[in-house]
């Protein structure tokens, strides 16, 4: 960043995740961060109205564990502390794909499923407890200042009025774009003369709803803290219960184009009878309601490719949802948002290479290129998938078969589960599902056997 009047100033258009983390490692580089959000923070954990995504089921997954520790210390332990379930896989959930129940083998890797708005009051918390980092709540950024060379700050506008309020112009060294999946950034770019991105679609029409329970008898406690039912090619109908800090669960299903979950109340009920998993129906028998269904059909991947080359300014970046765009039901937006920053800070902070904005951004497309393999790579095998990169690449058609081997395996096989577990979280690179021991499984075994009916009790096998 250049530095002018007032220092080194950075903007960041989003206060999500995905903007706070941004801004935390940008107060390490300028004299101010400015947060640009268009809602106001709610009082606690409140969702917001802006993220209507937050009243569905989320899950913070390994690898934004490790992105979250590295960037705040300490801040796993405040989430456990402040209640959010920790739930090891596949021991503590009752999981079925493509008609095969999982063996419950003993955790490898854990996930926490509490509320979105609970993690991001913790991290909004300790991000804004930095006097270099500023606010402006109620403000939607509206266009960029600066050329096709380079951008030099922000058009903003209040949102206090009727909406048709005179925008003001704020001068920045650096502009950020954390406004999540429906970000307006390759507009501002054609706006002063550059290159919108190119973008990659996968669309697999997948819809959702969701609704909170609490249960009255004890079969959603202890051993067993939920169900999920993974979506799949012969599986189209997905979804489960996942436990929240409070003791309730939040219920999910999901169809594909033409068969959307409903959001009446009767009618969302109706709906999860068609989920092959008799615990989940015989619980939902007996829980008590605590919420409306609430649904969502924005579930394309798409992926904006701001590190290829093209007319695009210095001093503009996009992060998280901006940037890449995952199905939701892969549970990848939260920690890629927290790798994205990890990502960030190690590209600043690199005493080797000079961070230009397109070497960053680089960085910011390696961070979640992985998220993006797996999610993509799901989706494109659905039925009814549409979009520009549904065909994929040759090599991943190549890699297809021996990828086909491992979910195969992945079910029963202890050695193949670790593995593919470690990738899906990702806290392990693809890489590992080379290695010996998994190769030799899945090259030279048949694939193990798996439970005929629902484990309702977990392993003692160790791998």
């Amino acid at each position: 960043m250049d530095g002018g009047r007032g220092g080194r100033h950075a903007v960041v258009v989003g206060g999500s995740l995905a903007g706070m983390l941004a801004a935390h490692v940008l107060a390490g580089h300028a004299d101010r961060v400015t947060v640009v959000e268009r809602d106001r923070f709610p009082e606690g954990t409140a969702s917001r109205p802006g993220v209507p995504q937050g009243r569905h089921p989320h899950v913070l997954l390994e690898g934004g564990q490790a992105a979250l520790e590295s960037l705040l210390p300490g801040f796993v332990a405040e989430l456990r502390a402040a209640g959010a379930p920790r739930v090891g896989m596949p021991s503590d959930l009752v999981l079925r794909q493509s008609d095969r129940w999982f063996r419950r083998f003993p955790a490898t890797t854990h996930i926490y499923t509490g509320s979105r708005a609970q993690l991001e009051e913790l991290v909004r918390r300790r991000v804004l407890a930095n006097p270099v980092i500023n606010v402006l709540e109620g403000t939607d950024a509206v266009g960029l200042i600066g050329d096709a060379s380079r951008v030099r700050g922000v058009l903003l506008r209040d949102r206090s009025g009727d909406g048709r309020g005179e925008q003001r112009a704020v001068e920045a060294d650096l502009v950020v774009d954390a406004s999540g999946s429906g970000t307006k950034a390759p507009q501002w770019l054609t706006g002063i003369g550059a290159e919108a991105p190119h973008e990659e679609t996968i669309d697999t029409g997948l819809a959702y709803a969701s609704r909170v329970y609490r249960g009255k008898s004890g079969v959603l406690d202890g051993a067993t803290a939920g169900y999920y039912v993974y979506p799949s090619p012969d599986q189209v109908h997905a979804g489960g219960a996942l436990p929240l800090e409070d003791g309730s669960h939040l219920v999910i299903v999901s169809g594909l184009r033409g068969d959307e979950p409903p959001t009446g109340e009767a009618e969302f009920v109706a709906y999860t009878r068609r989920l092959p998993h008799p615990p989940l129906h015989s619980w939902l028998d007996e829980a008590e309601p605590l919420s409306p269904p609430f649904g969502n059909r924005r579930t394309a991947n798409v992926r904006r490719r701001y590190d290829l080359p093209g007319r695009r300014p210095a001093g503009f970046l996009a992060v998280g949802d901006a940037q890449c765009t995952f199905n939701p039901i892969y549970g990848q937006g939260m920690a890629v948002a927290a790798m994205n920053a990890v990502a960030l800070r190690d590209a600043l902070a690199d005493p080797r290479r000079t961070a230009t904005t397109r070497r960053v951004q680089r960085a910011l497309f390696e961070a979640s290129r992985q998220a993006w393999d797996i999610s993509a790579g799901a989706d494109r095998k659905m039925p009814g998938a549409i979009g520009n990169a549904v065909d994929g690449r040759p090599a991943d058609r190549v890699a297809d078969w021996y990828l086909r081997r491992v979910q195969d395996c992945y079910y029963g096989d202890p050695v193949v589960g670790r593995a593919f577990r470690a990738v899906l979280t990702l806290s392990a690179p693809v890489s590992v599902l080379f290695a010996p021991p998994v190769a030799r499984a899945v090259l030279f075994r048949p694939p193990a056997s798996t439970p005929t009916e629902p484990p309702a009790t977990q392993e003692e096998t160790q791998v």
